[in-house]
């Protein structure tokens, strides 16, 4: 094994950490990437009580866990997004307060912030999420889009998270955007151009996720070979497409997940058309020695069936990178 095997825990929130750390432990897992939300990673106490990171380190420790990144998804999507009701749905009460859009931008900008914080606290270097974007709404460009106005989502972007950044690394901490339909970057033309517009921002990088991509017709493959120096973390998760009855296309026909309409959906690992022997390969071209973090989506599986299957696939799948050339004996010496 090469890597670290973790399992995010945003899709476990409604368990106590305690509870999922033993759970993890016995599916064979060597940490957690830890979701700031649920009682797993609680930014504002870690800021608070200088005891609250020793104690969660001590709780993994007990369980024979170490814990890489944390994850703030939730209120990092409410930095640059149209804010409504949905929006309130996953946000704490004091980041929503009265629900007026830029408030609610400005409160989360700041949690985002602390998060930073808090994992220099925590003792890790890296922090994961989403973005929002302001034009996403514009995805299909009718009626009409100009270039003027896509060029300023992009711009509202960098405005609201340059600060942010240079916050990160004022606290040595790098940022991993999840590349994902919704946000300001969801292929590679939008995650190079989220970069410029960030100019090359040196906290600002990737939580490479395959699953995210492929059902789009994006290489996922070239997407690590395109950003070498920009993956930060990666998620470990399957998809599967071209499936259906020909009824629901990529858009998704505001079907449900598991719909067997469906073109594509989310799978546990080895169950979708995610080639993730590639992928290994690619992160060890590049050099990538971070954790290999099983982000576990399946609406047709046993969730806990499924989270320590993908463990062990995942941990049969990753290799070492050679540290010689395959045909060194046949050099005379």
């Amino acid at each position: 094994m090469a890597r670290p095997v973790t399992l995010f825990t945003g899709q476990w929130a409604d368990l106590s950490l305690e509870e999922l750390a033993e759970k993890a432990a016995s599916w064979g897992y060597d940490g957690l990437e830890l979701a700031c939300w649920g009682d797993h990673f609680e930014v504002d106490k870690a800021l608070a009580d200088d005891a609250y990171c020793v104690e969660k380190r001590a709780l993994l420790k007990k369980h024979g866990l170490e814990v890489y990144a944390i994850s703030t998804h939730l209120v990092g999507q409410c930095v640059c997004d149209l804010i409504d009701e949905r929006s309130k749905a996953i946000l704490p009460e004091d980041v929503w307060g009265d629900g007026k859009p830029e408030g609610v931008r400005r409160r989360a900008a700041q949690k985002v912030i602390d998060a930073a914080k808090a994992a220099k606290k925590l003792g890790v270097k890296v922090v994961n999420g989403f973005t929002g974007s302001s034009i996403w709404h514009l995805l299909y460009s009718f009626p009409p889009t100009t270039p003027e106005m896509i060029q300023a989502g992009y711009d509202d972007f960098a405005r609201r998270w340059t600060p942010i950044m240079d916050a990160f690394k004022k606290e040595g901490i790098r940022f991993g955007l999840e590349v994902h339909p919704t946000e300001i970057a969801f292929d590679i033309a939008s995650a190079q151009r989220a970069l410029d517009a960030i100019d090359g921002h040196e906290c600002f990088g990737f939580n490479y996720d395959p699953s995210h991509l492929g059902y789009q017709g994006v290489d996922y493959v070239k997407f690590i070979r395109t950003f070498p120096d920009r993956i930060y973390h990666a998620h470990m998760k399957d998809a599967w497409w071209g499936h259906g009855d020909g009824t629901v296309g990529v858009f998704g026909g505001h079907t449900e997940f598991a719909d067997p309409r469906r073109y594509w959906d989310f799978r546990s690992i080895g169950h979708g058309d995610v080639k993730f022997e590639d992928i290994i390969v690619a992160l060890n071209d590049i050099g990538y020695q971070g954790p290999l973090s099983i982000e576990w989506e399946d609406s047709r599986m046993d969730r806990e069936h499924g989270a320590e299957e993908a463990c062990a696939y995942i941990k049969k799948v990753d290799f070492r990178p050679s540290q010689v050339a395959f045909d060194s004996a046949f050099e005379k010496s």
